[in-house]
């Protein structure tokens, strides 16, 4: 199935030089504390972004991996700028030598011209990656520090630096996996493959192992090739798990043999020796100190809060889930979410702070380094079907989707065009049900390009499911999980408000009279009517994706959750198979 996708933009180095300047500035202006410190791991991580930018144009431009000078200086400054965040950790974030502007314009000195393409580093927006759990990992592990550090780009980058900063090596070396995401290969000049074969120590940090963990193993090939098996490698993952279910033989035995030095979120974080390195010290300055310990809802325990009854559970996919907790305080009960690190986490915040004051989504506290601090509404009920009159349903969501899409324009490039979505369909469809289904799909072909020109992406709320709407003891409706669906590690992104249309007449049943009601609300907020025709290919594109995404998550799943996600997989095919027997394109917004 056709599922994940990275989220990638394109960049012109300049512009990236000058917003790390400022980035490193704004660190500069704070005093001490946490804020001082997230704010310089937020040019931490926009540093590494440029050098991973700067390191793929130029092996896009050479068909290989090198050093070159401007890449060597990035990636020796990166390390010297990870050593300011690792000391400031270490001090309590009360110490840690902030670069100037004039350091920082000679480390960028001789960028290419060209635009570069940067991509997102998933860890640091999604999966609560801390760069300082690696410096913690590498200080703990032993290795001498004239160990040749070997991150692998796109988040390895800045990881690799954190390494090279715990272990006090200046060395770092940045590398890029290429070819199918379940066999990644390396391609490296000579003078590099010298390098790594004769270097007397190696580490190779990133952010994995994934479903097949080919990256690390595309290293660990090489260097074997080099005459360095894997018991002489130093990994750095994120967590201590093997590689996935579409791990290679020969990756398991090499990463099984390969010594691996962890530190997760949960070592770094929440047990922590000292007290500031606390989460629930970070959240205390927000929301009052807390009455008890923190009570951790990820991995879908949230909905014991919200169901009692297992039965009734919505499914939940605890491997892409963030990480969220609940704070009791004298205010009341808080949900810390993470929702990504430096500018990232920044933006996700604005809009939920933006949400609120519109009236669609709850109170929030603050953010506190890449923590989004909102109130929970215990007293609040998940919506149910049929609980709400279908036409008040279609007016409050309509508000909801009309405002996004007037509000919340997006960056180019941080979606799926419509050709990913149709090939995207295409596939799943004829996975699910199909070579017929496949050649269902192929008659909107010819339609894209009209839809294409037509289209407006905006911040899409992706995430219209009936379990992800709260209804309050006066009847008013909010919305949750309402702020980074349209960034996740997915191909979809940001998208028409048609893709929000399609996704209420799947999720929550809009159609017919509710439908067409939908689609007006939506008319009158956004400025534009929604294209009916438009709407229908865009719900069987919606219908595709979830059908893959619950059945990627199926895969991983246990025994429990499998059932739940099983049903979500049945109800999706459900929907797919029937948009595709319509002969005539219409969607919610179609007359009769």
């Amino acid at each position: 199935m056709l599922v994940y996708g990275d989220v990638r933009r394109q960049a012109d180095p300049r512009n990236e030089a000058s917003r790390l300047a400022d980035a490193l500035a704004s660190a500069r202006s704070l005093g001490p504390g946490l804020d001082r410190h997230a704010a310089l791991v937020g040019a931490l991580i926009a540093a590494g972004e440029l050098t991973q930018g700067v390191a793929d144009a130029a092996f896009r431009e050479a068909g290989l991996d090198g050093q070159d000078d401007v890449t060597g200086r990035l990636t020796g400054w990166l390390v010297r700028l990870a050593g300011a965040v690792w000391a400031s950790w270490r001090s309590g974030f009360t110490a840690g030598a902030i670069p100037d502007r004039s350091e920082t314009a000679r480390a960028c000195a001789g960028l290419p011209p060209g635009p570069l393409e940067i991509r997102l580093p998933e860890g640091f927006a999604f999966y609560a990656v801390y760069p300082e759990a690696y410096a913690l990992a590498a200080a703990a592990s032993g290795l001498e520090p004239g160990a040749t550090v070997i991150g692998l780009r796109s988040i390895g980058t800045s990881l690799g630096a954190m390494v090279a900063a715990g272990l006090g090596a200046a060395g770092l070396v940045t590398v890029r996996p290429t070819g199918h995401p379940f066999r990644r290969e390396l391609r490296l000049s000579a003078p590099l493959r010298d390098r790594l074969g004769s270097a007397p120590a190696v580490a190779v940090a990133d952010e994995g192992p994934g479903l097949s963990g080919s990256s690390f193993g595309a290293v660990l090939g090489l260097l074997e090739e080099r005459g360095r098996p894997a018991e002489r490698v130093a990994l750095f993952p994120s967590h201590a798990g093997e590689p996935g279910h579409a791990a290679a033989e020969e990756t398991r035995r090499r990463y099984g043999q390969a010594r691996r030095h962890v530190r997760t979120f949960d070592d770094l974080v929440l047990h922590a020796e000292r007290p500031e390195h606390r989460l629930e010290a970070w959240l205390a300055p927000l929301v009052g100190p807390l009455t008890a310990p923190l009570d951790e809802v990820s991995g879908g325990a949230w909905r014991a809060r919200q169901a009692g009854d297992r039965a009734a559970w919505p499914p939940a996919n605890p491997m892409q889930e963030r990480r969220k907790f609940l704070a009791r305080t004298a205010s009341g009960t808080w949900l810390a979410k993470f929702v990504g690190l430096g500018e990232e986490g920044e933006r996700k915040v604005r809009r939920a702070r933006a949400l609120h004051a519109a009236g669609f989504a709850p109170e929030v506290a603050g953010f506190r380094h890449g923590f989004l601090v909102e109130r929970w509404i215990g007293a609040a009920t998940p919506l149910a079907r049929g609980r709400i009159d279908p036409l008040r349903l279609a007016e409050r969501v309509g508000d909801y989707l009309g405002y996004r899409a007037a509000a919340f324009a997006c960056a180019p490039g941080r979606g799926a065009p419509l050709d990913g979505l149709w090939e995207m369909a295409r596939h799943n469809a004829a996975e699910a049900l199909g070579d017929a289904a496949s050649r269902a799909v192929d008659g909107w072909c010819g339609a894209l390009a009209g839809f294409a020109a037509r289209m407006r992406p905006v911040e899409t709320d992706n995430r219209l499911h009936l379990w992800e709407w709260l209804v309050l003891p006066d009847g008013t409706i909010l919305k949750t999980d309402a702020v980074d669906h349209h960034a996740a590690h997915d191909l979809v992104g940001c998208q028409d408000v048609a893709w929000d249309i399609a996704g209420a007449a799947i999720e929550l049943g809009l159609e017919g009279a509710a439908g067409r009601r939908l689609c007006e609300v939506v008319a009158r907020r956004a400025g534009r009517e929604p294209d009916p025709a438009f709407v229908a290919w865009l719900e069987i594109a919606y219908a595709a994706f979830q059908l893959g995404a619950a059945t990627m998550a199926g895969h991983a799943a246990e025994a429990e959750e499998r059932g739940r996600l099983q049903a979500e997989v049945a109800r999706y095919r459900a929907h797919l198979a029937a948009r595709l027997r319509v002969a005539s394109p219409r969607g919610p917004c179609a007359l009769p």
